[in-house]
């Protein structure tokens, strides 16, 4: 699955800069492919978040939900130490390697991923998603609380609809209503899927919530609600 394993990402990354990771997510964003290269719908997505214990430690989890009925399959958990501090528009360099250490004990490789974060909706066109379809090969979608870049009209309130999220002449992502009377989320491909993609896709996983199943199996488990998330999953063990 993975073109570059966690050790070695940490490794590489052990003395990353700031200035050298802006640097890092220019060169990347040339390798992002935003066209659907996948068969849909897959058979598996997989959600992926991270929290921090004790802020040194990040703790990732991800799971791998059937597509067809969103039932859990398979899940892992991962700790690292954080090497990286907090920068605003360098989330990755913090989380893909306790990402990667994550998705390397899956037993069910999932066909897609489905990111706590941006895609390409980013100032250097690489967020999270972005960098982890890059590094791993894998389809991802970038699925955000909050906007980092871009600029958006009215949402219409309609389960399902969207507006462009653009940046000049250039759409980044959509800003999409999954549920009427909630926030917004921001939507963006990462890697080797187009919008309307990312779309159905981010569509199809969310059900009576504001947030996809996919995100929210993975928040559970990455943070401190976690242990009543797992229980859950135990029979999977």
């Amino acid at each position: 699955m993975a073109t570059i394993d966690a050790h070695q990402l940490q490794r590489d990354w052990a003395d990353m800069t700031p200035a050298r990771a802006r640097a890092l997510q220019r060169e990347s964003a040339a390798r992002v492919r935003l066209r659907t290269e996948v068969a849909l719908p897959p058979d598996t997505v997989a959600g992926v978040d991270v929290g921090f214990e004790n802020g040194d430690t990040a703790r990732a989890a991800v799971v791998v939900l059937r597509y067809a009925d969103l039932e859990p399959v398979d899940y892992a958990l991962a700790r690292l130490p954080v090497t990286f501090p907090y920068v605003p528009g360098l989330l990755s360099f913090r989380e893909c390697p306790v990402i990667l250490c994550a998705l390397e004990q899956l037993r069910v490789a999932p066909d897609l991923l489905l990111c706590d974060g941006h895609g390409v909706a980013h100032p250097r066109r690489l967020g999270i998603a972005a960098h982890l379809g890059v590094l791993t090969g894998l389809p991802t979608v970038g699925v955000a609380k909050k906007r980092l870049c871009g600029r958006h009209g009215a949402v219409p309130e309609g389960r399902g609809e969207w507006t462009p999220l653009k940046d000049g002449d250039e759409t980044l992502g959509a800003v999409l209503r999954t549920r009427p009377g909630v926030k917004p989320l921001f939507i963006s491909p990462g890697h080797r899927l187009d919008l309307p993609a990312a779309l159905e896709l981010v569509m199809h996983c969310t059900t009576r919530y504001r947030l996809p199943e996919t995100t929210r199996w993975a928040d559970g488990l990455a943070s401190n609600r976690g242990q009543r998330w797992l229980a859950r999953l135990d029979q999977l063990r």
